[in-house]
């Protein structure tokens, strides 16, 4: 017999997720800035296998607008160079023989109305995704006050108790979005 601490207990991971998405999805967004974040979950194709290019190389950020790959292994050095080039970065790499170097130009205006309004998209989808655990946490409590495993007034309060949780949710996701779209206006 589940009660509704239960049921709302039990969706508290899928907001984290949510969240946790969000912040992963923002992260990879340039803002002017270096960040090994820009390039870390490239997929590398090394040893016969598609791989992220953080678990090849040590990826460094020696100065504000450059990221420097290392290669554990010299001989992937081209395929790492060319996945790069091909990737959404809209970057040159340099190969030097023994590392990349990623130089990061600066952002025109333009490009970063193009990014805040894709940090207000990110947001969008992470708010979609809470409420969409909103909606399974409140059909679960519905069916168990159909089965009359809780009492109406049980569902209610546990459905307020699950908009409190969106709204907290939100409050987060708005100002996570406002400090990214803060970072990338930011010249």
């Amino acid at each position: 017999m589940a009660t509704v601490q239960e049921v709302i207990s039990s969706k508290h991971e899928d907001f984290t997720k949510s969240v946790e998405h969000f912040k992963g999805e923002l992260s990879v967004l340039r803002t002017g800035r270096a960040s090994t974040g820009l390039v870390d979950l490239i997929p590398i194709e090394a040893y016969g296998a598609v791989q992220p290019l953080r678990d090849l190389a040590q990826i460094t950020v020696p100065e504000s607008r450059q990221i420097l790959v290392q290669p554990w292994d010299k001989s992937i050095l081209a395929n790492i160079e060319k996945s790069i080039q091909t990737s959404s970065l809209g970057v040159n790499p340099v190969n030097d023989g023994n590392a990349i170097r990623i130089s990061l130009p600066a952002l025109t205006e333009e490009r970063r109305k193009e990014l805040a309004k894709v940090v207000g998209q990110h947001a969008e989808a992470a708010r979609v995704s809470v409420r969409s655990v909103r909606e399974s946490a409140m059909k679960e409590l519905k069916r168990l006050d159909e089965t009359d495993e809780i009492s109406e007034d049980e569902r209610f309060r546990g459905e307020e108790q699950l908009q409190k949780k969106v709204d907290e949710l939100n409050k987060q996701i708005k100002e996570i979005a406002e400090a990214k779209e803060k970072e990338i206006m930011t010249v």
